[in-house]
Parts: C-alpha cells; sequence; structure tokens
C-alpha cells in the first residue's frame, strides 16, 4: 500500500509547490494564468518515468556548460512540442542526477525554429511569460533547424534569474557528458 501512495503523494506534493511557487496577486493576470499551466503541466513529470512514457526522449549525455560553470542537465526532448508557444507543452525537460540513482526535474525550455533560418536575423523572434526567446542559434545535431530557445528553471533556484541558459547549481557527474 505504501508503495502504491508514493507516486501519487509525490504528485500531490509537486501540484501544492506549483500552486505556491505561481505567481503572487498583482502580477500580470496572463503571466500568472501561463506560469499557473506550466508548473500544473509539469508536476507529473517530477517522476522521470511518466515524461518518457509522455514522449520525452532521454539524451544520454548530461549537457555542460563549457563556457563557465553549471549545465542544463540531462534534456529530454518531445519533438512533437518544436514551435510550441503554449506553457503546458515546452519541447523539453532538463533532469539532475538526484543522488539516488534516479532524475529529478529542474527546467524545461521551449523551441521555436526560425522562420528565415538566418541567424542574421530576428525579426520572428518569439516570447513567452513576457521574456524573449535567446537566439536565433544553429542547430545543435545536424537537421536541426536554426531556432530560438526559452529556458525556464522552475523546479530548481537558478541564482542567475530563472530564464538564464545555464544553472550554475546543476551538475554533471563525472563521465555523463558527450565526449569532445
Amino acid at each position: 500500500m505504501v508503495r502504491r501512495l508514493a507516486p501519487v503523494l509525490t504528485i500531490a506534493a509537486s501540484l501544492t509547490v506549483a500552486l505556491v511557487a505561481a505567481p503572487a496577486a498583482g502580477a500580470d493576470p496572463g503571466e500568472a494564468g501561463a506560469s499557473t499551466v506550466m508548473y500544473g503541466a509539469t508536476a507529473r513529470f517530477q517522476q522521470h518515468a511518466l515524461a518518457v512514457k509522455a514522449g520525452y526522449v532521454p539524451d544520454k549525455y548530461c549537457v555542460v556548460n563549457r563556457a563557465g560553470p553549471g549545465a542544463l542537465g540531462y534534456p529530454h526532448f518531445n519533438h512533437s512540442y518544436d514551435n510550441s508557444l503554449d506553457p503546458a507543452k515546452p519541447a523539453a525537460l532538463f533532469y539532475e542526477d538526484d543522488g539516488r540513482g534516479g532524475k529529478r526535474l529542474v527546467g524545461v525550455q521551449w523551441l521555436v525554429y526560425d522562420r528565415d533560418q538566418n541567424t542574421a536575423t530576428d525579426d520572428d523572434r518569439p516570447t513567452l511569460f513576457g521574456t524573449p526567446f535567446t537566439g536565433p542559434h544553429r542547430g545543435n545535431f545536424p537537421g536541426q533547424p536554426v531556432h530560438y530557445a526559452l529556458h525556464r528553471w522552475l523546479w530548481k533556484k537558478n541564482p542567475l534569474g530563472e530564464f538564464e541558459t545555464y544553472n550554475p547549481t546543476v551538475r554533471c557527474l563525472p563521465g555523463t557528458t558527450r565526449p569532445k
């Protein structure tokens, strides 16, 4: 019985955190609603298996910030959500090692393709939560289009800001990063 209650309690606790973490009264109503939707939609992915079942494909490597401290963690992409500006449908989830052999959800990312595929222009830069996406960026792997990205650290505080690309408090374990 206790074993079956654990997932239910985890989800209930995540939803409680989502409601507490949602913007306070007085915030932009559109932002508050979008943030509440985002937290509610991703809370279930605190359970790694549910993210995989929902179509988020794990990368086997942890992505480290090669220019400084911190990392993204382990990206899990659901490319059916590429080009989504829906707060409930991020294209990527980011996990870190939880210290017990599992994964802990720390952040999310939205990814939108650049209309003209030209990194020198940005007249189609999207925004979400009142925040402009970064980019345009070249593809990170063969075949990925030029794109814009927006990261949000909603399940682990980022001391640099909730929309920064890398989080200095996320670490990659030795031997888990992509070989150079």
